[in-house]
């Protein structure tokens, strides 16, 4: 019988933690980095497109409370990825920058090649959100290269062109 680390007792707070729950620590902290991207990314977004990123812009976006989106804030500037001061507008460090930038590219490397595969583009785009978060660095690469051999199948040779 496994013991887990419990002592003669049975006390249960002396257990160690099983592969389950490191797990489930993993879990917890890729929707905390899943979470962190998508805010990164939506604020240099919303930079691009109107000048600032504010809160107030920030939930509307994402269709969440502003309550949500200060708590969020807070993590953030915690983390290093933004800088705000109260009641003006939301600016990425460098640090943060670069995450929304690897964050775009993840996505357009998942959503060039669902759209290599025959995925419609709408479809792409939306799935391509939900796994940008959990595909590997590995993943990334050998769906890049798997891709540009897809797309240089279907484009046709210059040669083709010719003898037509």
């Amino acid at each position: 019988m496994e013991n887990n680390g419990a002592d003669k007792g049975g006390n249960q707070a002396t257990r160690l933690p099983t592969r389950a729950a490191f797990r489930f620590a993993r879990a917890r902290d890729d929707r905390q980095t899943e979470i962190a991207e998508d805010y990164v990314e939506l604020i240099d977004d919303l930079t691009t497109r109107f000048g600032q990123a504010r809160a107030v812009d920030i939930a509307r976006e994402l269709g969440v409370s502003h309550v949500t989106v200060f708590k969020a804030l807070a993590r953030l500037r915690r983390d290093g990825l933004v800088a705000a001061l109260p009641k003006r507008a939301i600016i990425l460090t460098e640090i943060g920058h670069a995450l929304a930038q690897r964050a775009r590219q993840r996505h357009q490397i998942l959503r060039q090649f669902l759209h290599a595969i025959g995925v419609d583009p709408e479809t792409a785009e939306a799935d391509a959100e939900g796994m940008e978060h959990h595909a590997s660095e590995a993943t990334l690469h050998a769906l890049q290269k798997l891709t540009a051999r897809l797309m240089a199948e279907k484009t046709p040779s210059a040669e083709a062109k010719e003898t037509k």
